[in-house]
């Protein structure tokens, strides 16, 4: 019988990780319950947009809350990419770990101020706004899908790349299908600014992304 020699890395930083991000949520459902039960139901019902986000407060302490695990979770399983379809082990996994999340969160409040500034200098400020906020609160959502993926590809299933590039195409869709949904609430902002929507989604959607894609795959 043939014996395979598994190297095994150290993971109690990533049990941190996900244990700081399981801390966020339970703050965020402490200090703000109703906010927290309306936005576990987004998938059913908007509710939570017409009440609790009907401000579109972005820089509000739920949000951030939320999206502090949004960076550290989506990093980690960027960070497990990169580790199986390099198949090795690095050197220093925390070091490149703090490097993703550093960039990541880089990427997206750059991206996020560049949408602002832009929805400022066209005039569709409001619709800008309230956009951000929708796409926000549905990837902070997303991000639980991202939370339970790390749990299962790090502690119970052998990950791959095809696996791996299955969850996401999963995660991505569901994604697509929020926004299908926010484009549709707006529909009729969104005509009267048809051409600088394009030139938005175009511009700040898909180009940043797949740029990302040929940088990862």
């Amino acid at each position: 019988m043939d014996y395979v020699t598994r190297t095994w890395e150290n993971l109690d930083w990533v049990t941190l990780i996900l244990v700081g991000c399981l801390l966020c949520y339970s703050l965020a459902k402490y200090m703000y319950p109703k906010r927290f039960q309306e936005f576990t139901i987004l998938p059913i019902t908007n509710k939570y947009f017409l009440v609790s986000g009907k401000g579109d407060e972005i820089q509000h302490p739920f949000n951030i809350l939320l999206f502090i695990p949004q960076v550290l979770l989506g990093s980690l399983f960027a960070y497990l990419f990169l580790k199986v379809r390099q198949e090795t082990i690095f050197e220093s996994p925390l070091l490149l770990y703090v490097q993703i999340c550093t960039g990541y969160a880089v990427f997206v409040l750059s991206k996020f101020m560049i949408e602002k500034l832009i929805g400022t200098i066209f005039n569709f400020e409001t619709l800008s706004n309230k956009y951000l906020y929708q796409k926000l609160s549905y990837r902070n959502l997303l991000t639980v899908l991202f939370f339970i993926g790390n749990l299962l590809f790090y502690y119970i299933l052998e990950p791959s790349v095809i696996a791996l590039l299955i969850f996401v195409g999963i995660i991505a869709l569901l994604n697509s299908i929020s926004m299908f949904y926010s484009y549709k609430t707006n529909s009729t902002v969104i005509f009267n600014q048809l051409f600088y929507f394009i030139l938005y989604l175009c511009a700040l959607e898909i180009s940043p992304y797949i740029i990302l894609y040929k940088v990862f795959v």
